[in-house]
């Protein structure tokens, strides 16, 4: 049984960039645990989707971003014995570790919402939250010129819930610029009182919302797809009413949750169906394994997940692990910070930055970067994958 001083579940943004400033900061025996060959940056994925990068923008091999000296284990963690310090492996291998962090990121729960899977598979859908689709969605809507387009997202934790809007915004510049958008019928199925939940945010996208004319349909969500018949089923979640919308396309987002091996373990908190570590929300140190950390989309943390949360809690955590490995005490706190760039057109964003309570929270204080910017758009687009792959990966920013 191989033995390393910090083992790391995940080979996502959150287990690289971290892995990186651990060994930034002094800890050098660390192993990565991650079975898929190429890494991915989700961000583009929507602008893929929307007809404003390709897919070879978003992806590099895992070797490539793996830091030299982290010894990268290929293979798939499927359970925990924290009393053991223990992680067992696909392979049937086991790891031993002297700190561990938890950051496997989420499963797509698609079977969860009858047909969906099929849907997307079918040709009137897809999902750009998946990466081999989001080109098909952008093939889907840029044919249109006729119908209707309806865009879902889930209730509950997911990956930057905003981003279930982005292709919306850019299909209907596009359909503007090509005159057919007043031909075309834009329904956005949200599951919660509002567009997104920031009043400064909700007010911007409300008035893109106004202007492109979509139908928005708060409180509501996807129950079923009939692929065969091009029709999804919306709950209303307040009254329990349904609607049957026949759909020409479907982008639809899955609902998620932590890995179901994840959930199986002792490292949730009892009780929570989602399977998220329990972590303290400040910190990210396990509450009842002193040597167990997560960050990132599997931690048990109220944020909204997003990479930009992420950058804040690798900071956070590694800090935090270098100073127990000493016995000091955790003096860096995660402040719940998160945010999410809308493309509102296909050279404009929003930029909401909001903690956990949904408060504006700027990172140039007094600077409302919920206005629609073209400026916002370049720092998105252009500049945030440069950063993404030349800096964050290797634990430099």
């Amino acid at each position: 049984m191989k033995s390393f001083e910090v083992v790391v579940i995940g080979g996502g943004n959150a287990g690289v960039s971290l892995a990186a400033r651990l060994q930034r900061y002094g800890v050098k025996d660390v192993a990565l645990i991650e079975p898929k060959d190429h890494h991915l940056y989700q961000p583009l994925f929507s602008h893929i989707a929307g007809g404003r990068s390709t897919a070879q923008e978003a992806v590099r091999t895992q070797e490539s971003v793996t830091p030299a000296g982290v010894t990268w284990i290929r293979d798939s963690a499927v359970d925990v014995d924290a009393n053991a310090n223990t992680v067992t492996l696909a392979s049937g291998s086991t790891v031993a570790y002297g700190q561990l962090v938890v950051c496997p990121g989420l499963q797509y729960d698609w079977d969860t919402v009858p047909g969906l899977a099929e849907a997307v598979h079918s040709p009137h859908g897809a999902s750009h939250y998946e990466f081999d689709l989001a080109p098909k969605a952008w093939t889907l809507l840029s044919g249109m010129t006729s119908g209707t387009a309806v865009f879902t997202m889930p209730a509950g934790p997911i990956k930057c819930g905003g981003a279930s809007q982005k292709p919306m915004y850019l299909a209907c510049d596009y359909w503007r610029q090509q005159g057919v958008l007043d031909k075309i019928r834009v329904v956005m199925v949200q599951p919660y009182p509002t567009v997104f939940g920031v009043p400064e945010v909700d007010r911007e996208l409300d008035r893109k919302i106004a202007e492109y004319g979509i139908e928005l349909r708060t409180n509501s969500e996807l129950v079923a797809v009939d692929p065969a018949a091009q029709t999804a089923t919306i709950r209303n979640l307040e009254t329990g009413n349904e609607e049957q919308l026949r759909y020409d396309v479907l982008n639809g987002v899955p609902p998620q949750s932590a890995p179901d091996w994840l959930k199986a373990t002792d490292l949730p908190a009892a009780g929570d169906d989602g399977g998220f570590v329990e972590v303290d929300r400040q910190t990210l140190r396990h509450l009842r394994y002193p040597n167990v950390w997560s960050l990132g989309d599997a931690a048990g943390t109220t944020n909204s997940k997003s990479g930009g949360a992420l950058r804040k809690q690798t900071k956070v955590l590694a800090r935090n692990l270098v100073a127990a490995r000493k016995g000091k005490r955790l003096s860096a706190k995660y402040n719940g910070y998160s945010v999410c760039p809308f493309t509102v057109s296909r050279d404009t964003v929003v930029f909401a930055e909001f903690d956990d309570r949904y408060r504006p929270v700027p990172t140039i204080p007094r600077v409302p970067t919920w206005n629609e910017s073209r400026l916002s758009w370049v720092v998105d687009r252009d500049i945030f994958p440069k950063i993404y792959w030349n800096l964050i990966l290797k634990g430099r920013a």
